[in-house]
């Protein structure tokens, strides 16, 4: 696997440690590039690592530009990177492939493809960290992207998280043929973790999907946080836990470091 690096460090100036960040470009498959960007807790020894799959079509942009690593910052996952680094996770934010910059399709997020590119983003990390357990975490329509990449990995990772997971197929709409729509999470070999805000209020994302699957798997529920400011199948409402990031990644992260983790978020 040929790596092309592009390092830029990144100094938080918050009440958090500072963490690295690094754009890195594999060629996966025959003319196409996947980019991730890699954030590393400075200070101590990493515990875990996580591949974060934005919601939507799952293209940010990631770029560098006049020296500087630049992508869109929004989404749950992305804006919360620096709270897995918090609690010494190393995160690949994973961008859309260069042959989908338009955005990925469902069909294209539970196809080989897809697959064959996070296998060399997984491939690379374990490069890097070859003692750490990999998660996957998907959010919104990422979550397509981390149940069938776990699917297909079989128990190359720990586990898979879901969180705002798409259950309804949205037909001719926003989002048509959402993938979970009838996926069989018990194909997963990994452990599963389903993560949901009791007051989701997207329609393909209901929180009552969620504790259906609080049968099988464990489930944390959020409650609370900021007023939304976007609508409600998008990041800065219910559906991406505005207000409740800290609390949020810190359930998952104990979760992923095997350590007691609340089931509720109040």
């Amino acid at each position: 696997m040929r790596a092309i690096r592009v390092a830029v460090l990144l100094v938080v100036l918050s009440a958090v440690p500072a963490f690295g960040e690094e754009m890195v470009s594999l060629s996966t498959r025959d003319g196409v590039t996947q980019a991730y960007l890699l954030v590393v807790p400075e200070g101590g020894s990493p515990r875990a690592a996580a591949v974060l799959f934005p919601g939507g079509g799952g293209a940010i942009r990631l770029r560098v530009e006049a020296g500087r690593t630049k992508f869109g910052p929004n989404n749950f996952l992305v804006r919360s990177r620096g709270e897995f680094a918090r609690h010494g996770i190393v995160v690949a934010v994973v961008d859309a492939p260069s042959d989908q910059q338009a955005g990925m399709s469902d069909g294209f997020r539970s196809g080989r493809d897809h697959a064959k590119d996070i296998e060399g983003v997984l491939d690379d990390l374990k490069k890097r960290y070859p003692s750490l357990p990999v998660y996957l975490v998907g959010t919104s329509r990422g979550t397509v992207s981390a149940g069938y990449v776990g699917k297909a990995m079989g128990t190359g990772v720990a586990g898979v998280v879901f969180t705002s997971a798409v259950y309804l197929s949205g037909g001719r709409s926003a989002w048509p043929n959402a993938a979970l729509n009838g996926f069989d999470f018990g194909s997963i070999q990994s452990r599963v973790l389903i993560v949901h805000h009791q007051d989701d209020g997207c329609r393909f994302t209901p929180y009552s999907e969620a504790q259906a699957l609080a049968q099988r798997f464990p489930l944390i529920t959020v409650k609370g946080g900021k007023p939304a400011v976007s609508d409600p199948c998008e990041a800065l409402s219910e559906h991406g836990f505005f207000g409740k990031e800290p609390e949020t990644v810190e359930a998952i992260a104990r979760w992923m470091l095997g350590q007691p983790f609340p089931k509720t978020i109040n």
